[in-house]
């Protein structure tokens, strides 16, 4: 009896997540399609397969590039966004629960106000995905250290995440109070989140190191589905909580200070992603992490597609569009969560 209605409810997971793939499939064709030059589909084969020069340009620098990185970066976000609701067990938790977004806009806007004046060998684009990634992983280096003191609990974990978040807004405050004109303006724009920097190398690095952080949290579904049954069942079943959480968070760090680093600031994708997961899939780890990876790709595909086409002519930040579409969910999981959603 169980066992049938368990092949029943895998295949219909199976289903849902082969829609999704099908779903992100077609908005990755959109997001290919769409931009403020209007090519057709036969001019797109033509830029694919290297016929015409200037078509190739477009294509291969510019579309091709935005696709990608659109992909890896929601699917990493998506993807650090359930471990952090995993390790401390809270529907609203996301990577920027932690102040990662804040280390790495600090970051940013260090090299942006002292980089040109005092770092001529690299160049400032360089210069500004290494500091962001650096502060941003050394905010996570910071938690693990205060979450060592108190046993990695999930309260000091967040109090740990609010306590670095304030502090960096106000270091971040500090450097934008003291920056020129001109470098405040680049600040406030990559703190908007921008895919115009996009390249096929960037994309590729985020891919890679996607697929290494997926590999290892497969391999270990089956304790992660124990930890979010508390810590007492986790030990019960001779796993040590306190170690996977650490695990899990250096997976979080690096996914998210990667993707930071390379398009800077983009909320929401970390929150909204898994949940949408979770209401069509169910708390199964195999199918929640590969689902939420194809979500989170697919909520920032849209987003990207929407940056372009809103206003013709006009390209949107996209952590613009990704905010508008977060808020209201935001506000739906912290009514329905009131409700006993969680």
């Amino acid at each position: 009896m169980y066992g049938v209605v368990y092949k029943k409810l895998s295949r219909r997971r199976i289903y849902v997540t082969i829609l999704l793939s099908v779903l992100l499939l077609f908005s990755c064709s959109l997001n290919l399609y769409s931009g403020s030059i209007k090519l057709s589909i036969d001019e797109i084969f033509d830029g694919l397969f290297l016929k015409d020069y200037i078509l190739r340009e477009i294509v291969w620098e510019i579309r091709i590039p935005w696709v990608l990185m659109s992909t890896f970066v929601g699917a990493s976000l998506a993807v650090s966004g359930l471990q952090m609701q995993n390790i401390l067990n809270n529907p609203l938790a996301s990577p920027y629960t932690l102040g990662i977004s804040s280390a790495a806009g600090f970051g940013a806007a260090l090299s942006y106000v002292f980089g040109e004046r005092y770092i001529k060998s690299i160049s400032l684009d360089i210069l500004v995905t290494i500091s962001s990634f650096i502060f941003a992983f050394l905010s996570c280096l910071l938690i693990l250290s205060i979450g060592k003191m108190k046993g990695f609990s999930s309260e000091t974990l967040i109090l740990g995440g609010i306590a670095i978040s304030f502090l960096f807004q106000s270091l971040l405050a500090l450097v934008k109070y003291n920056a020129s004109e001109e470098a405040l303006q680049a600040i406030t724009f990559w703190l908007f989140g921008s895919l115009s920097k996009s390249s096929i190398e960037k994309a590729l690095i985020i891919m890679f190191i996607l697929i290494l952080c997926m590999i290892y949290l497969f391999k270990n579904t089956w304790k992660i589905a124990m930890l979010r049954m508390g810590d007492d069942v986790t030990k019960s079943m001779g796993i040590n909580p306190e170690v996977l959480r650490i695990k899990l968070l250096i997976i979080v760090s690096i996914l998210t200070s990667v993707s930071i680093s390379f398009v800077g600031i983009i909320g929401f994708i970390g929150l909204v992603s898994p949940h949408i997961a979770r209401m069509l899939l169910g708390e199964d780890q195999r199918f929640l992490i590969i689902s939420s990876a194809i979500v989170g790709a697919l909520v920032l595909n849209v987003s990207a597609i929407l940056s372009k086409e809103i206003l013709k002519g006009a390209l949107i930040p996209i952590n613009i569009i990704t905010s508008l579409f977060g808020v209201p969910f935001f506000l739906y999981l912290v009514i329905k969560g009131r409700r006993g959603y969680w």
